[in-house]
């Protein structure tokens, strides 16, 4: 066991960098062997997550001050530079003193005491030149630019610059880089936002209101482990970022339907739809792996919901649920380009290719699912992705393959409205709204 913060996170990120491990897996295997404090647990978790995140940036920087490119560099000392870069550059809360010292020992504690004096020089070199004048220099070419300051691929930020603009896409840039917030959607079959919102500040927890969200509380300060906040074992509320409330509210399950969530699992979205719906009717809960499934069992049970039953299996192969829905969700499985602040990696593992294969597994997914609604039902596709492959273009290419479906507006007293664009689909800009990105869309079979 350690109570070093910054050994906890170099445990980790060798995991992630080493053998290609997520960096939540990485960081919840150390911390359980660890006997940190909950500030240091903070810490470490920021380096964690910081260091996965800016991987782009840091590695510039060691490319232009090193004698070895980044990539050349044995992968412990890559992990330590990383470490003091990101204390240095990122987080002014510790003094660049500390942050050099605190490495510099880092190397010493990890059998590298030989390379203890150029993690000294290096990172004094850093801060010497950063005084002068930023210390990394960037390329004149716009999206190379954008993409070693703010640590991303090419081709995401070449995306984002073709849909919204240079300026824009800045915003976008550094938005996904802050740590995520967690929001909260209060059980209304249990109890109200006000109460929970006094349960929750009456225990010093800091909370605050979602716009346009009837549910939605955010946490806005330290709340430490989620399952210990007043509620959470009673049932009153579930953890859910306030873009993937928007989807219950778009699908506006009613009292006594057939619905089913076609990829339900972990069943945030699955527990929302029971309690819109008085948890009358029946919900099934699909999805692929088992183990997903029992998830969703759990945060049923916890929030005393007995319209939900779960069914493992392919949502491509199910033909029991031909025409025997009223409402479809399909919350498809995606890129996750929406969520980039919260999966610290997925910038990485992510490809065009992979985007492309996505696709042709939710447009399956949805021709698959639509034979599930009944004349005169609805579906709603929803991702976390804004990527358009994954989201108009799928649309567009099941529309014109189904003349018998169309977009179908949400209510105008709908909380969804207020995100909806003329062509009546929702796209959610993380930097616009202060939430996840997503995307999402209600269709109705005609005939």
């Amino acid at each position: 066991m350690t109570n070093n913060p910054r050994q906890v996170a170099f445990f980790a990120l060798r995991d992630v960098y080493r053998q290609n491990a997520f960096a939540e897996a990485a960081l919840d295997k150390w911390l359980q062997k660890s006997s940190l404090s909950i500030q240091d647990k903070r810490l470490a978790t920021e380096l964690i997550y910081g260091c996965v995140r800016r991987q782009r940036t840091l590695d510039a920087i060691i490319d232009q001050l090193a004698k070895k490119k980044a990539e050349q560099q044995p992968v412990d000392i890559r992990i330590i530079l990383h470490l003091g870069l990101y204390q240095i550059r990122f987080l002014n809360h510790i003094p660049e003193s500390a942050a050099v010292d605190t490495t510099v020992e880092l190397t010493k504690q990890n059998s590298l005491a030989g390379l203890a004096g150029f993690v000294n020089g290096f990172l004094r070199q850093y801060i010497r030149l950063g005084k002068e004048k930023d210390a990394l220099e960037l390329p004149a070419d716009t999206v190379k630019r954008l993409g070693i300051l703010y640590s991303y691929p090419d081709w995401i930020v070449e995306n984002w610059i073709n849909r919204l603009g240079v300026e824009e896409t800045e915003k976008l840039c550094k938005w996904f880089n802050q740590s995520p917030t967690i929001d909260l959607r209060v059980n209304v079959l249990k109890t109200s936002i006000e109460e929970v919102e006094n349960a929750l500040m009456g225990a010093g927890v800091a909370v605050s209101r979602v716009r346009h969200l009837p549910e939605a509380l955010r946490l806005t300060g330290g709340a430490g482990a989620i399952e210990n906040l007043p509620g959470y074992k009673e049932g009153w509320w579930s953890v859910q970022d306030s873009s993937a409330q928007l989807v219950g509210y778009l699908l506006d399950p009613q009292p006594n339907q057939v619905i089913i969530d076609a990829c339900a699992a972990p069943g945030g979205k699955t527990t929302h739809i029971a309690e819109l719906m008085a948890d009358t009717g029946k919900i099934w809960a699909c999805d692929k792996v088992s183990s997903r499934l029992k998830k969703v069992q759990e945060n049923a049970d916890r929030l005393e919901l007995k319209s939900i039953e779960v069914l493992t299996g392919d949502s491509r192969n199910f033909p029991q649920f031909k025409n025997a829905a009223n409402r479809v969700l399909l919350d498809a499985p995606c890129s996750g380009l929406g969520t980039l602040h919260r999966r610290a990696e997925a910038r990485w593992r992510q490809s065009p290719e992979n985007i492309m294969e996505l696709a042709n597994l939710q447009k399956e997914l949805l021709a698959e699912a639509a034979e599930w609604v009944k004349v005169g039902g609805v579906i709603v596709y929803a991702t976390c992705t804004v990527h358009p492959a994954e989201n108009e273009d799928v649309i567009e290419d099941f529309l014109g393959k189904n003349p018998n479906w169309e977009i179908e507006k949400p209510s105008l007293n709908s909380p969804v409205r207020g995100f909806m664009s003329e062509e009546g689909w929702v796209k959610v800009w993380p930097h616009l709204y202060q939430m996840d990105g997503f995307f999402m869309v209600r269709l109705k079979r005609q005939s």
